[in-house]
């Protein structure tokens, strides 16, 4: 019975990124460790290969019509990619359920960002001075967050494109999926090793369903996305985050706070 729990979730993830154009993503991680039962660590290190895989995917039709950029590729990339191998890293210095913690704040830190009305941005407006330094900050702790808690943080780059990148919306969606596949990949990289030293395999399979069927689902997504009022699916999901926040961090609080108890309980529940 996992296995459809899985199949419907990688569905929602697909259709989610197809609606909304991000965001989709970041139910990877919830999905593997409530509906697949994956442990934490490995479900954060999964869904980066998952997000990775799915955001090349959908930056190619952007790639051919020419709408990325570069140069930001590399001013916020490289730092992003440097930033998700350290979280990756910094990740053995954390308990999975505390990076679960991390993970809900994150969640709700999206829902922030997706109930607040998209503004209008000038496309004529005059291109401002792109300072590097701070491109390269930014890159760098949105990269630490995402080894971290496993999202690609598409809700972060693309209001930083197009803020500090003085980046056009219609290069700033495309310009962030690549980023975020090429940090997602780097940090699934670390992952594989720091993985491995703590005896928890990856299981393959199950990355590339989700990838596959992430991927299809992001095109009928996009497909029914054209029918649909973007601002009240946006509001819809981000309530829907809010809900799955709040859950994640209900589910992981009394761990740290009582690890005795919970562990109690849980053998308690076995008998």
């Amino acid at each position: 019975p996992t296995m459809i729990l899985a199949w419907i979730g990688a569905a929602l993830i697909g259709l989610s990124l197809g609606l909304l154009g991000s965001g989709g993503s970041i139910l990877t991680v919830p999905v593997l460790v409530y509906l697949v039962g994956e442990p934490d660590k490995l479900a954060i290190a999964e869904s980066l290969a998952i997000v990775g895989g799915i955001s090349l995917f959908g930056a190619l039709p952007y790639a051919l019509k020419r709408q990325i950029d570069w140069r930001s590729v590399l001013w916020f990339g490289v730092p992003g990619v440097t930033g998700t191998y350290l979280g990756a890293a910094l990740s053995v210095y954390l308990s999975g359920v505390v990076q679960l913690m991390l993970f809900a704040v994150v969640m709700l830190l999206a829902s922030v960002m997706m109930f607040r009305p998209t503004k209008e941005v000038q496309v004529d407006a005059a291109p401002h001075p792109r300072s590097p330094l701070k491109i390269g900050l930014e890159g760098l702790s949105v990269g630490v967050l995402t080894g971290l808690v496993g999202v690609g943080g598409g809700f972060l780059i693309i209001p930083a494109l197009v803020l500090l990148g003085g980046l056009p919306m219609s290069l700033a969606v495309g310009t962030s999926l690549l980023i975020i596949a090429a940090k997602s990949f780097a940090g699934f990289y670390k992952y594989v090793h720091v993985l491995a030293e703590q005896n928890l395999n990856i299981h393959w399979g199950l990355i590339v369903l989700f990838t596959v069927i992430g991927i299809v689902g992001s095109f009928l997504g996009a497909q029914v996305g054209r029918k649909l009022s973007n601002e009240h699916l946006k509001k819809g999901f981000a309530a829907f985050l809010v809900v799955m926040g709040v859950y994640v961090l209900a589910t992981n609080v009394p761990k740290v706070l009582h690890p005795a108890q919970t562990q109690a309980a849980a053998v308690h529940l076995q008998h």
